[in-house]
């Protein structure tokens, strides 16, 4: 049997992300379980984690598993992950050895590595989500790199509970918003690729085209829309985007054409401080929900009495992080 990874969920068909979905239904209406009982799953976070750490954690341990939590290059040595490297650096051992060892070790890796912000020619090609993939004997989880595939499914989860089971063709805004520095795109990746596929009528509301996402995951919009009878649409213009929307999706993201050079992107970024969510901007909308995958700056990117009001789902989402990782990591565990 080919072994499965989870490492976006364009890899996985509608049918199999929806029974993750009421897997993770089933474990929200009771946590306890025995899937993981006598497995263990490595957690490597090569950048700062609490909600992801902690569901992860928590969730292996409420199915029975054991987490072991790794920082590399502070409390576990230094990888390399290029081919043909001589490793005279900072480095310790490479990825080769790194994956086969763990894969003799635990049943599951889950990895969390943000790009490098240099140069997004390289960054797009998420090599250290890949190379675990490549060399692992065991199922391995993205937990975050270029694309935030848990994220996704814990964010259509909360919509579903309070829109209902079929989100097609509800307006769906994913919103570009100001932050005082330039953000990973993995998270407007993931709302772009998850609202089309479940055919939902999504507009992608940024300042200009050079805030538009990688080519890739427009095209993997273009493609879900095409499949699940739901549509996509980029729009500038502020008013016309909120109005009649049922949910408004918020998340800031550094502009590709900028990237590494964040210094030039500063005046655009600095002059469109109004793509704040704000109560006008959400009274345009049809009663709609908002959410945030978090952190949130507060009054930066969201004000406080839409991060207060009813409408607000953020935190719904959050905790569907824990049970949609149960699904993924009793999914996984259990092939073969």
């Amino acid at each position: 049997m080919t072994l499965r990874h989870f490492l976006t969920t364009q890899d996985w068909s509608r049918a199999e992300l929806d029974g993750l979905l009421e897997q993770a239904a089933a474990f929200k209406r009771s946590r306890a379980g025995r899937q993981l009982e006598g497995k263990a799953i490595a957690l490597l976070f090569f950048n700062p984690s609490m909600r992801t750490r902690t569901s992860f954690e928590l969730g292996a341990h409420q199915l029975g598993g054991k987490a072991i939590v790794l920082a590399p290059g502070k409390d576990a040595w230094p990888i390399e992950f290029e081919v043909g490297t001589v490793m005279d650096g900072e480095t310790e051992e490479h990825i080769a050895e790194v994956a086969r060892v763990l894969s003799r070790y635990v049943d599951l890796i889950a990895v969390r590595a943000f790009p490098k912000f240099q140069d997004w020619s390289v960054d797009r090609e998420d090599r250290v989500i890949h190379a675990f993939a490549r060399h692992a004997t065991v199922p391995v989880i993205n937990m975050e790199t270029i694309t935030h595939p848990c994220q996704e499914l814990a964010h259509i989860q909360a919509l579903r509970e309070h829109l209902g089971a079929d989100l097609t063709g509800r307006k769906y805004v994913l919103t570009w918003t100001y932050h005082p520095k330039p953000l990973n795109t993995a998270v407007a990746n993931s709302a772009l690729l998850i609202a089309t596929r479940f055919g939902m009528d999504v507009t992608l509301l940024c300042p200009d085209e050079d805030y538009l996402l990688d080519p890739r995951y427009m095209d993997f919009a273009r493609q879900n829309v095409a499949e699940s009878g739901g549509r996509l649409t980029v729009s500038h213009d502020i008013e016309s985007a909120y109005r009649g929307a049922d949910v408004v999706y918020a998340k800031s993201w550094g502009a590709l054409p900028y990237f590494g050079r964040w210094d030039a992107e500063r005046p655009v970024r600095e002059a469109s401080k109004h793509f704040i969510v704000d109560e006008a901007k959400m009274a345009l909308t049809n009663n709609g929900l908002f959410s945030h995958c978090l952190p949130l700056r507060r009054n930066v990117k969201a004000t406080d009495a839409v991060m207060d009001s009813p409408a607000c789902i953020a935190i719904d989402e959050a905790e569907n992080r824990l049970h949609v990782q149960k699904a993924i990591m009793a999914t996984l565990a259990g092939q073969g």
